[in-house]
């Protein structure tokens, strides 16, 4: 049976989302948290699968949680609150769903099934019909993203992919490089490549991605490797393995 944490510092709002849990039976509420703080203790606690979590609150908010939490013990978050203005910074920290207050039983409804069908192990010969359903549920996101949302000094700005100079993994988090500047955000480089738009986007090594038009020079390295220069002054190494699948000419432009 799936463990829910329910943290927002509204009383009233706690009690719409256990109302609405009462009627899953499937599913159990097993701790409430006031403040993001107390958040962070229940989940290390309580071991939760799904964190409802507010974005807003006295001491840590709900993004500073996330960003707390361990990768590898980071439960189903979904995010509840009255702004829309946080959604895409919540599709940047991959949060399961985003509801907005207030949460209407058809909406809940749909958020209970998507969890049903991400938590629950499938049975065999349904794992298709189960995968299907999923997708269908799922919203479908812009196939390239023109814009990153980015933090820089505590505040939230839209910088163009074009101003992207390279992006590196650094652990559990991203720094971009755009415009002189570097921006950290949580994510991992996969998911990351998988926004970008391949004909503008090379990943190079391991750990790096680069905008192919930021490319000023390409020296040749021994064992098959090659060493790139980029327009803010930086230095990467295309590592072999990397150059086998995408050969040097992709980088040629007028």
């Amino acid at each position: 049976m799936p463990r829910v944490l329910l943290a927002d510092d509204e009383a009233p709002a706690r009690a719409k989302l256990r109302r609405y849990l009462a009627e899953a039976p499937d599913f159990e509420v097993v701790g409430e948290a006031d403040g993001g703080r107390s958040a962070l203790e229940q989940v290390a606690a309580l071991k939760p699968d799904v964190l409802f979590l507010d974005v807003q609150m006295p001491d840590i908010d709900g993004f500073g949680v996330v960003e707390a939490l361990p990768p590898d013990a980071l439960p189903r978050i979904v995010f509840v609150t009255a702004h829309d203005a946080y959604a895409l910074r919540a599709f940047e920290v991959h949060a399961f769903d985003y509801l907005l207050k207030p949460v209407s039983p058809q909406r809940f409804a749909e958020l209970l099934a998507r969890l049903r069908a991400g938590l629950v192990p499938p049975q065999a010969g349904d794992v298709e019909a189960r995968l299907a359903a999923l997708l269908e549920a799922l919203p479908q996101p812009q196939r390239y993203a023109a814009h990153l949302l980015l933090e820089d000094a505590g505040h939230a700005r839209f910088v163009e992919v074009e101003r992207v100079d390279r992006i590196e993994a650094d652990r559990n988090y991203l720094v971009v490089h755009a415009g002189g500047r570097a921006y950290r955000l949580r994510g991992t480089l996969e998911r990351m490549a998988a926004r970008l738009d391949p004909a503008r986007f090379l990943r190079v090594n391991r750990s790096t991605l680069v905008r192919i038009a930021a490319v000023r020079e390409v020296t040749p390295w021994p064992d098959g490797e090659y060493r790139l220069l980029l327009d803010d002054g930086s230095r990467v190494t295309w590592t072999r393995r990397y150059v086998d699948a995408a050969p040097p000419s992709l980088l040629l432009r007028p």
